[in-house]
């Protein structure tokens, strides 16, 4: 896998963290950079760790499954777009999350917002993708977007939010179709 390939899924996968971050946002009256980084550092260390955890249980699996593994990836990514965007159109109103600096909102937080990196990471094993750079990439990444969707969430409210989701899961469908098409076609 190219590296901007890494990049768009490291996007793709963040913009879940970035719309919560955006809410987020809407209920910290002022976002302080310890709160901020606070956010922003939990969101991306769980999109770092969870891709680990399903590399490592997709590395059991691969040998099983690798006559068929890109169709494994392509509908996992297919379906996760699919449902990123789903998510978007279907809620109606911009959710705001009570006190997102508590320990334990922000802990759930974080696993909703990583449980799509983690079934990337078993895509990464099918593909025998080596894991470090990814997920480096992944983390850096969500850190990033969640520390801005933080910013925007408190001052621009919910208008960014649903849009987020939608051009994230635009681009993880985008991904799923592009190795799909490099496996039955040029034998990648």
């Amino acid at each position: 896998m190219d590296f901007l390939a890494l990049i768009l899924i490291a996007v793709g996968l963040a913009m879940d963290a970035f719309a919560v971050s955006i809410g987020c946002g809407l209920t910290v009256p002022s976002p302080k950079r310890r709160n901020a980084f606070k956010i922003a550092f939990s969101f991306g260390a769980f999109q770092a760790v969870m891709p680990v955890i399903g590399w490592w249980v997709g590395r059991f699996f691969a040998q099983y499954i690798k006559k068929f593994d890109h169709w494994i990836a392509f509908g996992l990514l297919f379906l996760i777009g699919i449902r990123m965007i789903y998510n978007a159109l279907k809620s109606g109103k911009c959710e705001s999350v009570s006190n997102p600096t508590n320990f334990k909102t922000l802990f759930l937080l974080s696993i909703a917002t990583s449980i799509d990196a983690l079934i990337i990471g078993v895509t990464f094993a099918f593909l025998q993708i080596r894991i470090i750079t990814p997920v480096l990439i992944i983390g850096i990444i969500t850190f990033a977007m969640s520390s801005i969707g933080l910013l925007i969430g408190h001052r621009l409210g919910c208008y960014f939010e649903k849009r987020a989701e939608i051009f994230g899961g635009i681009v993880l469908v985008g991904i799923g179709v592009k190795i799909l098409i490099e496996h039955l076609f040029f034998g990648a």
